[in-house]
């Protein structure tokens, strides 16, 4: 795993050692970064659920102003501040439960949804950022699933758009339109 482009390019990052994690390939990585390119430079970025950290690291890398990393883990929250200190990047990095955290998180113009595929968390996570309305207008949520799993629908001023297909995994857009 290694940071594909921007300050930190080429930087591999540390992934647990008989941890039960799924990180993102470098592949879909890659492709989701080619998505989101031009949304990416000045923005603040959540990256839920960060394992190793390496979504919120990539965004950092390719200019984003600030970004959190939040995982319920301690064994990830280590892993998020040591590849951060490797990359030479700075962010707060935040040991909580996701759905605890989105109640009091303020707005993030890009957020990563990556949850362990089995554990029924995208509904709850996407609800609750709809209700609190963490997302600024005109910003986007990046879930990555399986690519049979059927991501549900949010209510407006959010819209789930687009859905991309890497093999067994899918990448699912969602955006909040802005107000007029």
């Amino acid at each position: 795993m290694r940071v594909i482009t921007g300050s930190a390019r080429g930087r591999k990052l540390k992934t647990p050692e008989n941890y039960d994690i799924r990180p993102t390939t470098d592949n879909v990585k890659e492709a989701m970064f080619n998505i989101l390119q031009f949304d990416i430079e000045g923005r603040r970025v959540l990256d839920l659920f960060a394992g190793t950290g390496q979504l919120g690291i990539e965004a950092l890398s390719r200019g984003a102003a600030e970004a959190v990393f939040v995982d319920a883990d301690r064994d990830s929250v280590r892993i998020v501040k040591e590849n951060l200190k490797n990359c030479g990047l700075r962010a707060a990095v935040i040991q909580t439960n996701a759905l605890d955290y989105l109640r009091s998180a303020g707005k993030f113009d890009l957020i990563f949804v990556d949850p362990p595929y089995d554990a029924g968390l995208y509904e709850p996570v996407l609800k609750s950022i709809n209700s609190v309305d963490n997302l600024s207008d005109g910003g986007i949520i990046v879930c990555e699933a399986r690519r049979d799993t059927v991501l549900p629908e949010m209510e407006a001023p959010y819209a789930r758009g687009r859905e991309y297909r890497y093999g067994k995994v899918k990448i699912c857009l969602y955006t909040k339109e802005t107000n007029a």
